[in-house]
């Protein structure tokens, strides 16, 4: 677990989650490293290397305790940390990038075989959203939740790409979880999830989303993972409606889906017992763009 010692809610964010989910003094580092949107890549190679050099031999994966910076270049900050920065990662940001080695394969020692340490971001600028993402995600260990996993159809060609994988995604879950596709416009309540997948700008069915702990839920559209808001909907909307896991793009991906996680394919290693960051990680193929972000230990369907 890495912190900014510069800021005093990232640090009592990392010491409460340390708490929580027991992490070893050994394995919580503090740096310090500017509160911007962004870094240079020249003034984010050393913060790596100073991170690689501390952590201990066994350590697999990472979690950024911050809100910002949430972008190195046009490079999401948790693949920057995850494999270092490197332009084909996202340039051109409109053609296909490079890809994932931990694409759908099973296991998790990242580190060990491919060198990469996989990071998720953990929003720190709101303290009690922060502690409620804990809990939520210490809430869904093993809690097998018999929630429904909701594959959302949209008005919006360009962001619905997606759908395409959700007969698969069907037949993926089958037996292990209750998959229901539905349509915009949405104007009923919508209970007991455990993944929302859709394609737009802005949800607006958002406030009638009820999340299970454990939940993940994410939107494709361009720009979700401008923590700081723009002109599409942040990815911590989700967060702030009860997801405990989501997913957004930090610099223009287009509409290809490797950019953007595989339904089937998280919901695959997630069911099987994988936690949530590594259900997440194992679901994009070209995650260069890409910003993960929750409580990465969260684990519903550990036996």
């Amino acid at each position: 677990m890495v912190y900014n010692v510069d800021d005093a809610a990232s640090t009592e964010v990392a010491h409460f989650y340390a708490a929580e989910r027991r992490i070893p003094a050994a394995n919580v580092l503090g740096i310090h490293i500017a509160g911007v949107a962004g870094l240079t890549p020249a003034q984010f190679a050393p913060l790596r290397d100073e991170v690689l050099r501390r952590l201990p031999t066994n350590v697999q994966s990472l979690l950024l305790v911050w809100s910002r910076p949430f972008a190195v270049g046009c490079m999401s900050i948790t693949t920057a940390f995850a494999a270092g920065y490197r332009a084909g990662f996202c340039e051109p940001r409109c053609g296909l990038t490079e890809r994932n080695p931990l694409y759908d394969q099973d296991g998790w020692l990242p580190a060990d075989t491919v060198g990469w340490w996989p990071a998720m971001l953990l929003p720190a600028d709101d303290v009690r959203l922060a502690h409620e993402l804990i809990r939520r995600g210490v809430a869904a260990d093993s809690s097998r939740p018999p929630g429904t996993l909701y594959l959302v159809r949209t008005q919006d060609k360009t962001r619905n790409v997606r759908a395409d994988f959700y007969d698969r995604l069907a037949a993926v879950t089958a037996g292990r979880l209750r998959a229901e596709q539905i349509t915009t416009p949405i104007e009923r309540d919508v209970p007991d999830i455990i993944g929302y997948f859709t394609g737009v700008a802005f949800v607006e069915e958002l406030r009638r989303l009820h999340f299970r702990p454990g939940a993940v839920a994410d939107h494709l559209t361009s720009v979700g993972g401008l923590l700081d808001g723009g002109d599409q909907m942040s990815a911590l909307a989700w967060l702030r409606q009860g997801a405990t896991g989501t997913y957004g793009t930090v610099s223009e991906p287009c509409n290809h889906v490797e950019k953007f996680p595989n339904p089937a394919v998280l919901f695959d290693h997630y069911l099987r017992g994988d936690t949530l960051l590594e259900a997440y990680w194992k679901s994009v193929a070209m995650p260069g763009q890409g910003l993960f972000v929750g409580e990465p230990l969260a684990r519903p369907f550990h036996p």
